[in-house]
């Protein structure tokens, strides 16, 4: 879908789709003619993310990172997959702005509301992060965006939580916004956490949020030119969940089977014991050293090669592009 640019209204702008979903395997195949065996009913899922296009076909991406996926390691051949013989759960959409083809450095974040199967982008309303910690909304037809809040630049994340924008500042307030004023409402009191960047995950149906700290202080994030929670290295998170009907916040010292990802344009939680490579009460994001995992019990942090998923049994079995607009993907 084309859109305004967020500074420049003369450069071409694109808002380029994402879906995040989890392939479960079912009870056996739907179509034999394909002669690729389906994991057994015991065997976990995988976490895969499909950015969409109408003029080229699905290309896969790391939930975590966004990295294309391209041909497994010393494979030249696509391989079919029929998604018949397997159950599709979508998890979440996710939102990137790209101009002549690149992805654009002037915002951070952008989500939509509605973000459903059954609405298109067009009947949409889009709520951003600017890389400056500013905040930005727009409707469909919209010539530019709009500043919210005009005044402050502090603002490090956007989620849709229950039908409405949330977002939370660098002291871990969390506002909804208005759309028919454009006004924001405080929701919570301050968390006053004192980490390098705040995320909101929404994970079961609470809403939590993710302390970044930085291993040292890196350069001022409003003001700098570039992506500082990629170019600082993680020392540890923070995890906190609101309690919405006392109004305060709760630390939260393990997630239990639950896995956070702060992915690149969204965040989102998981089952750790349903998927394959994942691991519960851990954080997956990125930093200066790519893809890492931090685990919230003995706050160490590893180093993963790409993602949990890729190399133990998904590029075994398939990479992913439509053929035909069937629910059959092979390898792009």
């Amino acid at each position: 879908m084309q859109i305004p640019h967020p500074i420049n209204q003369s450069i071409e702008t694109f808002l380029n789709q994402a879906t995040v979903y989890v392939i479960e395997p079912s009870e056996g195949p739907a179509n034999s003619r394909l002669r690729l065996e389906p994991l057994s009913p015991s065997s976990k899922g995988w976490l895969i993310k499909v950015e969409e296009s109408n003029n080229r076909p699905l290309t896969l991406l790391s939930p975590i990172s966004d990295r294309k996926i391209t041909h497994p390691q010393g494979t030249n051949s696509p391989m079919l997959w029929n998604l018949l013989d397997y159950r599709v759960v979508e998890l979440c959409k996710s939102y990137t702005i790209h101009n002549g083809g690149r992805f654009s450095g002037t915002v951070s974040k952008v989500v939509l509301f509605p973000n459903s199967p059954w609405t298109g982008a067009e009947d949409s309303v889009a709520c951003c992060i600017f890389l400056e910690g500013k905040l930005g909304f727009m409707r469909h037809g919209d010539e530019s965006w709009t500043l919210v809040d005009d005044k402050n630049f502090f603002y490090d994340d956007v989620i849709v939580f229950k039908g409405q924008f949330y977002v939370t500042d660098k002291w871990g307030t969390i506002s909804w916004v208005d759309t028919s004023s454009l006004k924001l409402v405080q929701f919570s009191p301050p968390l006053c956490g004192f980490g390098n960047k705040k995320h909101l995950v929404e994970s079961c149906g609470s809403l939590y949020v993710v302390d970044r700290y930085y291993e040292s202080e890196p350069s001022r994030r409003r003001n700098y030119v570039g992506r500082a929670d990629r170019d600082a290295a993680v020392d540890h998170f923070k995890v906190y969940k609101l309690d919405e009907e006392w109004g305060t916040w709760v630390d939260v010292k393990n997630l239990r089977d639950r896995a956070f990802v702060l992915g690149n344009s969204c965040s989102f939680s998981v089952s750790a014991g349903e998927l394959t490579g994942y691991q519960g009460n851990c954080i997956y994001f990125t930093d200066i050293f790519d893809v890492r995992v931090y685990n919230l019990e003995d706050r160490s942090i590893l180093t993963i090669e790409f993602d949990p998923c890729i190399g133990k049994s998904l590029c075994s079995h398939a990479s992913w592009g439509r053929i035909g607009g069937q629910n059959l993907f092979r390898n792009i």
